[in-house]
C-alpha cells in the first residue's frame, strides 16, 4: 500500500523565537518526502440530488471531509511508526478510513434513494491511497513557471518538484511552490469584442475585511456544519455569513459595502505568513490544529468589478445565486475545476496557476478570481455547486442553454515581500493560502465564493450600466478616494503605535468571528492615500483571459516606493507614486491607526451583523475637532513658553543695565 519508506514524512521543522516575543522567524528544515491522502471527491460526482435529500447529503459530504482531515492528522503524528513499519499507515489509517467512508457513502445513497433513484457506484469511491507530494498524476509543470495544470486521466497528487512538507503547520508550502514572476512570459489574452456585446463595468466597494471577520465554515458546500471548510475564510460584504445563516439571515444582514443595496457575500481563504506567529486560532479547528498556521495577512486592496460579455448583452443574476470558482481540493482532484490566478502588480499580463509569485521590490502579490459568467436560467445552485453555471468559451460565448450574466472579477492585493527560499523562509517568511490539511497549501487550490444578495433594483441598475457600456457603481471613478466601506471598528480599540511590521495583518480572536488585535498595525493605507477600487486599464499588449481558461484581465499598477512619516506615536510606511501617475479613486481603506475613514455622505457605516460568535463593535471615532485640538494644544503651549522666555530675557537685560 505504501511503497516502502519513500512515503515517510520526517518533519524537522523548527521555529525560533527572538527576544522571547511572538515575532520569531521560522526555520524550515528539509523533509524527505511529504505524503498526502488522496480520496476520490464525492461531491463533484453528485450532479443530481433531490431537494428533499440535500440537507442529509451535505452533512455526509462534510463528514467525509472531516474523516480525511482526521486521517491526515493521524498520518503526521505517526511518522516514526511508519518509518519503522511501512505497512503501519495502511493498517491503522487508510483501511479504517475506507470503512468510515463506506458508511457515509451508504447513508448518502440511502438519502437520495428515499427521494428518487438510488445512485449506483458510490461504494467505488470509498478507497483512499497515500501518495507522495512529488508523485503526481494530477498536474504537470509548464515552462517558465507558469504551470497551467493538465489532467492525466486519474486523480492524484501534483508534483511539487521538491520533497518536503515544510511550513509552520508542517504541511507546506515548499520552495517549489513559488516562481519568479519576471521569468514568466505574458500569457493573457482576451476574446475579441463583437457587435452586440456588453462593454460596461459595475464596481462595488466593500473594503478589505479590516474588521477581521473570519470563520472556517462554508455555507454553500456545508450548510449547518461548523468548520465545514477546515480552513479560514476572509469575508467582505455580508456580515452574517456562517454555516447556519439562512437566506433570510443573509437578506437581513449588515454589509460592509459602500452601497447598502449590495448585501452579497464575498469570501476566500485567508493568506498567512509562515513567520512563527501564533494566531488565536492556533489551537482551534480550521486553524493550527489542521495545519493552517502563521500570521493572517489583511489585504491591502480588494477590487470587486462586474463585467459584461464580449458577444452578447447580460441578464440579471437571480437573487441568492451561489457561485464557487476554483477547487479547494484540486491538488488531489486534478485541475479540472481549478481556477487560481496569481501575479504581481505591474506584471498582471502574466498569470500563474499552480505557483505563488515572487514579486520584485515595489510590486505587490495579486490574487485574481474570474467567476463563471454563464447561467442555466433556472437554478440558483446545483448538487455539486457547479453545473448551474459555466464559464464562457474561448470566443466569449456561453454554452448552449446558458445565458450571460455579469462576471464578477475579484482582485485581492497583498503587501507581502518575496520569501527567502534559500533558507526556507527564515529571513523573509513564506506565505500561503489556508487549505484543507491534505492539500498542503498548494497555490492551485485557491478558490473564491460568492452569493448574490443585491437588491433587485441595484441589480437592474448594474445590468443596464454594463449593457450600455458605462462605468458605474460605488467603486467607480466618481467615488472620493478618502471614503471607506469598512464597518466601524470596536470601541476602545487602541491604535497601534511604533513602526509597523513589514507585512501587516489582522489577528483573529475566535474561529467563527474574529477581530483584529490591537497590537497589530492595520494593513490599510492612510486615510486619503489613494487605493483604487476599480480595475485599471490593461497593460499594453495584454488582454483578458487565458486560452482555454476564464478571461484574466491584465492590470498595470504603478511602481511605488515607501517613505515614512510620523502618525501619532508611530511611524507608518506610505506609498509614493510617480508624479506622472494619476492617483486612483475609490479607496475602501482605513488609516493605519485603525481609524476608519469617513463613510460616503449621508450614509452610516454599518456595524457587524449578528453571528453565532460575538461580533466586532464600532471603534472609537478619531479625527475632527478633537483630534485637531490634540495636535494644536502642544503648539500653542510651546508658543507661550517661547514668549515667556523672551520676556524674561528682556527684563534680565534691563536689570543688568
Amino acid at each position: 500500500m505504501l511503497g516502502g519508506g519513500g512515503l515517510v514524512a520526517v518533519n524537522v521543522y523548527a521555529s525560533a523565537t527572538e527576544n522571547g516575543g511572538d515575532q520569531g522567524q521560522v526555520a524550515t528544515g528539509q523533509v524527505l518526502s511529504a505524503p498526502t491522502i488522496y480520496c476520490p471527491d464525492v461531491g463533484s460526482r453528485l450532479t443530481a440530488v433531490p431537494d428533499g435529500a440535500r440537507a442529509d447529503v451535505d452533512r455526509e459530504l462534510a463528514q467525509l471531509d472531516q474523516q480525511i482531515a482526521a486521517a491526515y492528522q493521524q498520518l503526521t503524528q505517526s511518522a516514526a511508526e511508519i518509518e519503522q513499519n511501512p505497512g503501519f499507515a495502511g493498517q491503522t489509517i487508510i483501511d479504517p478510513l475506507k470503512a468510515e467512508r463506506s458508511e457515509s457513502l451508504q447513508r448518502i445513497a440511502d438519502a437520495i434513494g428515499r427521494e428518487g433513484d438510488r445512485p449506483q457506484g458510490l461504494d467505488e469511491l470509498a478507497a483512499c491511497t497515500l501518495r507522495s507530494s512529488n508523485q503526481g498524476a494530477g498536474q504537470s509543470a509548464a515552462p517558465q513557471g507558469s504551470a497551467t495544470p493538465s489532467q492525466s486521466g486519474q486523480g492524484g497528487a501534483a508534483p511539487s518538484q521538491g520533497a518536503g512538507a515544510g511550513g509552520q503547520g508542517g504541511n507546506g508550502p515548499v520552495a517549489a511552490d513559488y516562481a519568479d514572476i519576471t521569468s514568466v512570459q505574458p500569457n493573457v489574452s482576451t476574446p475579441a469584442e463583437r457587435s452586440g456585446g456588453s462593454t460596461g463595468t459595475f464596481s462595488s466597494s466593500c473594503g478589505v475585511n479590516a474588521n477581521g471577520l473570519f470563520n472556517s465554515d462554508n455555507v454553500i458546500v456545508a450548510p449547518g456544519v461548523s468548520n465545514g471548510a477546515h480552513h479560514f475564510h476572509d469575508y467582505i460584504g455580508n456580515q452574517s455569513n456562517n454555516a447556519f445563516a439562512s437566506d433570510q439571515d443573509l437578506a437581513n444582514a449588515q454589509t460592509s459595502c459602500a452601497d447598502q443595496g449590495d448585501k452579497s457575500t464575498y469570501y476566500w481563504p485567508v493568506l498567512r505568513l509562515q513567520n512563527g506567529k501564533q494566531e488565536r486560532d492556533a489551537d482551534k479547528p480550521g486553524g493550527g490544529t489542521e495545519g493552517n498556521a502563521g500570521q493572517i495577512v489583511t489585504a491591502k486592496q480588494v477590487t470587486l468589478t462586474f463585467e459584461g460579455n464580449p458577444t452578447s448583452k447580460v441578464t440579471e443574476m437571480p437573487r441568492l445565486l451561489r457561485i464557487i470558482t476554483g477547487d479547494a481540493k484540486s491538488f488531489v482532484n486534478g485541475p479540472a475545476n481549478a481556477n487560481a490566478s496569481w501575479s504581481c502588480t505591474g506584471y498582471e499580463d502574466r498569470q500563474l496557476k499552480d505557483k505563488y509569485p515572487l514579486c520584485p521590490s515595489g510590486s505587490d502579490v495579486v490574487r485574481t478570481f474570474r467567476f463563471q459568467s454563464c447561467w442555466d436560467g433556472r437554478n440558483i445552485d446545483s448538487a455539486n455547486h457547479r453545473t448551474h453555471v459555466a464559464f464562457e468559451g474561448p470566443d466569449g460565448s456561453c454554452p448552449a442553454g446558458f445565458q450571460a450574466i455579469p462576471q464578477l472579477v475579484q482582485r485581492i492585493v497583498y503587501d507581502v515581500a518575496a520569501p527567502s527560499l534559500q533558507d526556507g523562509g527564515r529571513t523573509v517568511p513564506l506565505f500561503a493560502v489556508d487549505s484543507f490539511p491534505e492539500q498542503l497549501h498548494k497555490p492551485v487550490t485557491d478558490h473564491g465564493d460568492f452569493i448574490n444578495v443585491f437588491d433587485e433594483g441595484l441589480m437592474r441598475k448594474m445590468v443596464d450600466c454594463i449593457n450600455s457600456g458605462r462605468k458605474c457603481g460605488a467603486g467607480a471613478d466618481e467615488q472620493p478616494p478618502s471614503q471607506s466601506a469598512e464597518p466601524s471598528q470596536p470601541s476602545g480599540t487602541a491604535s497601534p503605535s511604533g513602526p509597523p511590521a513589514a507585512t501587516q495583518s489582522a489577528e483573529p480572536s475566535e474561529p467563527a468571528t474574529q477581530q483584529p488585535s490591537s497590537d497589530q498595525p492595520s494593513s490599510e493605507p492612510p486615510a486619503g492615500t489613494p487605493a483604487t477600487e476599480t480595475a485599471t486599464a490593461p497593460a499594453p499588449g495584454s488582454g483578458s483571459g487565458s486560452t482555454g481558461l476564464p478571461r484574466v484581465y491584465a492590470t498595470a499598477s504603478p511602481k511605488k516606493t515607501s517613505t515614512t512619516k510620523s502618525s501619532g506615536g508611530g511611524v507608518i510606511n506610505e506609498p509614493t507614486r510617480r508624479p506622472d501617475t494619476q492617483a486612483p479613486t475609490g479607496s475602501a481603506a482605513a488609516s493605519p491607526t485603525g481609524t476608519a475613514a469617513a463613510a460616503p455622505a449621508g450614509q452610516e457605516t454599518p456595524p457587524t451583523g449578528s453571528q453565532t460568535e460575538p461580533q466586532t463593535e464600532p471603534q472609537a471615532v478619531q479625527g475632527g475637532l478633537a483630534e485637531t485640538g490634540a495636535h494644536l494644544w502642544p503648539a500653542v503651549f510651546g508658543g507661550l513658553l517661547l514668549v515667556s522666555g523672551a520676556a524674561l530675557l528682556w527684563r534680565t537685560k534691563r536689570t543688568s543695565f
